[in-house]
């Protein structure tokens, strides 16, 4: 698949982070992620991210990272696009890109780089060395530390033609607003805020239409019907949605710091797909949140 292909892929349709499944000694668990991923692939997801945030790319070594791309791939196969997760300081984001690219991942998202500030110039070599040490698409994820202005993302497209995507978690509505009017075209715009649906309508009035959930791990069903409400203007059903469903999960989500991964686990482990614990320095649910949330997710009927 090439760059321009993956495009195409991700600026239509519903993007979804699988978690990452670990067995009770903190190890990576093959065979239940395999059997988490196909689960998964048939809902309707446009594409799967394999390591990316939810995936807890920021605690997986670097034959656990090849371990967790090439399981996704093999799974996924000749059924949904995989994109994998690659990031940290500049010469370890190439080493992730091509150990990708050479397992058969369709493109990545780039994740912000190490805890150190940087200037704009030096984002734009970085991005730009990454995107220059592969072939395919490459996704750039505006976040943290990690955020370009929109000259270096007109001097970064204009460089690296195989720069294909920009995923927002800033927030900032009136910049994502410049960019897309700027940009036009010649990228493809993801949501990336924590919870996205809550942020969907906004971001889809301002050009930017696809966003990444993190619910599809565990409500899949709720998730793809959340979608295809917000794409057919059913703003009954959206509404409904967030009032009844995703801003009381917001609410079990903000009682501690690192629950946005942690609760998308737990909420896995209720549906009957358990992927084990998180990995330190994340925590685990307390008991009192993880029956939270399975009353919440009880709600929603089967999925």
């Amino acid at each position: 698949m090439d760059a321009l292909e993956l495009k195409n892929i991700v600026s239509d349709g519903l993007l979804s982070f699988p978690v990452t499944d670990f067995d009770q000694n903190g190890d990576f668990n093959k065979s239940s992620y395999a059997k988490r991923l196909e689960w998964l692939a048939p809902y309707g997801a446009s594409a799967l991210f394999a390591a990316g945030g939810t995936g807890e790319f920021f605690s997986l070594t670097g034959s656990e990272y090849s371990d967790v791309i090439k399981t996704a791939v093999d799974t996924c196969k000749g059924s949904v696009p995989i994109i994998a997760g690659a990031g940290g300081p500049t010469r370890q984001a190439i080493e992730q890109a091509k150990e990708a690219e050479r397992l058969g991942a369709h493109g990545i998202l780039l994740m912000p780089h190490y805890l150190t500030e940087a200037s704009q110039e030096g984002l734009i070599e970085h991005v730009k060395q990454v995107c220059n040490s592969v072939d395919f698409g490459v996704i750039f994820y505006n976040r943290s530390v990690s955020r370009l202005n929109l000259d270096s993302i007109q001097k970064l497209a204009e460089m690296c033609p195989n720069l294909i995507g920009f995923k927002d978690s800033s927030g900032q509505i009136d910049m994502m607003t410049t960019v897309t009017q700027t940009m036009g075209d010649r990228l493809s715009y993801l949501g990336g805020l924590p919870t996205a649906e809550v942020f969907a309508a906004p971001y889809k009035a301002l050009g930017c239409p696809v966003y990444s959930s993190a619910v599809f791990n565990f409500i899949p069903k709720t998730a793809m019907e959340f979608y295809n409400a917000l794409r057919s203007d059913d703003f009954e059903t959206t509404n409904r949605l967030i009032k009844d469903f995703f801003l009381p999960l917001i609410k079990i989500r903000d009682r501690k710091s690192g629950y946005a991964v942690s609760m998308i686990k737990a909420g896995a482990k209720i549906v009957g797909h358990d992927a084990g614990p998180v990995r330190p320095p994340l925590s685990d649910l307390t008991q009192a949140d993880y029956e939270d949330l399975a009353a919440l997710i009880a709600t929603l009927g089967p999925q």
